[in-house]
């Protein structure tokens, strides 16, 4: 198991955000959250990834337990973020922005290795490299913040809400990235409210409503499951 959460809770001030859910998420796959704005997705996300401490249950990481670790541990561990919102620094240059992304990596070679693989990647990061990452269109800057987190190497990926505020031929541009990415070797762990985009991506779901896992299954089932259809497919 590449990924387990097991009965996590996690607190803001006195308000409960994730109550007690559970989680695996397997070598080589994408697995995904979707749920409602406020549902506990992107908190779920920053917990893994140690930006946000647990109140109690587990996370473990390759068998290891992560829950204590500090955030630059976990990215050393394996585990690459890709944020809401992106979080690029605006006033940099696109491969200042990525050469950010391996911050922690010491072999100079390697380093360079991953930019040719990002560039193969995102050949239109490679096309705007000297470009201020500020300047982007909305896409190119998820894009830069995609490749940003895979510079670390990641065994397995967090990806919060990609296709926010993107044109539907962005939307299904991100998806295919994402799926290129995955069968290069990259796990990765989805949110998106976009739940089509995200059932069709993943081979297993969660359904994350107000910090509770309601709904959890292969992502074929809950296609078609009615809840699902109804709320969070518009039908």
């Amino acid at each position: 198991m590449l990924l387990e959460v097991s009965a996590l809770w996690v607190r803001y001030g006195g308000a409960e955000a994730v109550k007690g859910i559970s989680l695996r998420v397997e070598q080589g796959e994408i697995t995904t959250i979707i749920g409602s704005n406020g549902a506990g997705k992107t908190t779920t996300l920053r917990t893994i990834s140690g930006l946000k401490r647990p109140a109690s249950g587990e996370i473990r990481f390759r068998g290891e337990l992560i829950n204590l670790k500090p955030s630059q541990q976990i990215v050393e561990m394996g585990i690459g973020h890709v944020p809401q919102g992106r979080y690029l620094f605006p006033h940099m240059g696109v491969l200042e922005n990525l050469r950010l992304g391996a911050f922690l990596q010491r072999d100079k070679r390697y380093v360079q290795k991953s930019l040719q693989r990002v560039f193969q990647t995102f050949p239109v990061l490679n096309a705007r490299k000297r470009q201020l990452a500020g300047t982007l269109s909305g896409g190119e800057q998820q894009m830069l913040a995609i490749a940003r987190a895979l510079m670390g190497n990641p065994k397995l990926l967090l990806l919060d809400e990609p296709s926010i505020g993107l044109a539907p031929i962005v939307v299904r541009e991100i998806g295919k990235v994402a799926l290129d990415i995955n069968k290069d070797g990259t796990s990765i762990l989805l949110v998106e409210q976009n739940a089509r985009l995200a059932l069709r991506l993943a081979r297993k779901g969660y359904v994350l409503e107000t910090g509770t896992i309601v709904l959890e299954g292969d992502t074929g089932s809950l296609l078609h499951n009615e809840g699902v259809l109804k709320a969070y497919l518009g039908q």
